[in-house]
């Protein structure tokens, strides 16, 4: 019954980022006068949602990993690919998150002020981080145990 949770938190997860990720550009400030087609092709907007893959898959792959586990089968190759995998989409993430602060803190605006969204970026990428460390602390783990049978 945790499990079942746990997989339902994933799901909402996934499906309150992909709300957020379709809604937010309509309201954000310089969107209010253009048309769906320019809010939706901004390049800023499409690095956003090309990004985005790969927190989409570390979520599939968290909720294999869950899978793995409520069905016993913690212990095998298959959970250690999943771990695996949620540690390269959390390092993938993590560059991205770091590329994208670096180009608006070089190229903002004289009038704009980006400490705002680089401190969100620096947050995001510090949680991406420990989430690649623990994937790979587990990772490890696992595939010793996998191995030493």
């Amino acid at each position: 019954m945790k499990i079942l949770f746990l997989r339902a938190v994933i799901v909402l997860i996934g499906i309150v980022t992909l709300i957020v990720m379709i809604r937010f550009p309509l309201t954000e400030g310089r969107a209010v006068s253009l048309d769906l087609f320019s809010i939706y092709s901004d390049p800023f907007i499409i690095y956003g949602y090309t990004a985005s893959i790969s927190f989409f898959v570390a979520l599939y792959q968290v909720f294999k990993l869950f899978g793995y586990i409520e069905n016993n089968k913690i212990f095998s190759l298959s959970a250690v690919k999943a771990l695996r995998n949620i540690k390269y989409c959390a390092i993938i993430q993590s560059i991205l998150i770091v590329m994208v602060a670096l180009y608006i803190g070089m190229f903002h605006g004289i009038n704009d002020d980006p400490a705002g969204f680089i401190a969100i970026a620096i947050l995001a990428t510090l949680i991406s981080i420990v989430i690649a460390t623990t994937a790979a602390v587990f990772e490890r783990v696992l595939q010793n145990t996998v191995q030493g049978d």
